[in-house]
């Protein structure tokens, strides 16, 4: 069981919102945002950081633009439930070659991994080099991503 995170207040909520326009932006950037003194921001970002609320930082990247303009989501069910496989296909799946995240499932499949690739023949040879041939796969479906958008009503969880 994970240990109960402290509760967070209007001043923690606000400036998980703004982080989350803006991740980027200065220590005097967000207290001037939110009225706020600039210790009272950085005291609060630190003990966001130290109760895990905020994970990290990241820039969104356009994959199409450093020349991977095809994603898929591969549906992965797992031919038995070896602990020794899962753990060795959990551990070596998000290294490999344009894995972006991957998902362990409840339902039908164990895993749905989000891929990115240069082409259909790279994304074919993907899921032939390192999915068809693991010893802990049974079975794939491979979806092609049409279009993404981001959701922001995580932030209604803020409310």
């Amino acid at each position: 069981m994970e240990p109960k995170k402290a509760q967070l207040d209007s001043t923690d909520r606000a400036l998980l919102r703004a982080l989350s326009t803006n991740a980027r932006a200065s220590g005097s950037q967000l207290a001037t945002d939110l009225g706020l003194a600039e210790s009272t921001v950085s005291l609060r970002l630190r003990r966001l950081h130290q109760s895990g609320h905020i994970t990290g930082y990241h820039a969104d990247i356009d994959l199409a633009v450093l020349g991977a303009p095809l994603q898929a989501l591969i549906a992965v069910q797992l031919a038995q439930h070896n602990r020794a496989d899962i753990q060795k296909f959990r551990r070596e799946a998000p290294t490999w070659p344009g894995v972006l995240s991957m998902f362990h499932m409840g339902g039908r499949d164990d895993y749905l991994m989000h891929v990115a690739a240069r082409s259909t023949a790279d994304l074919r040879e993907f899921v032939v080099q390192y999915l068809t041939g693991h010893p802990a796969v049974a079975h794939t479906e491979t979806n092609l991503v049409f279009e993404h958008a981001a959701g922001t009503g995580w932030q209604q969880l803020l409310a």
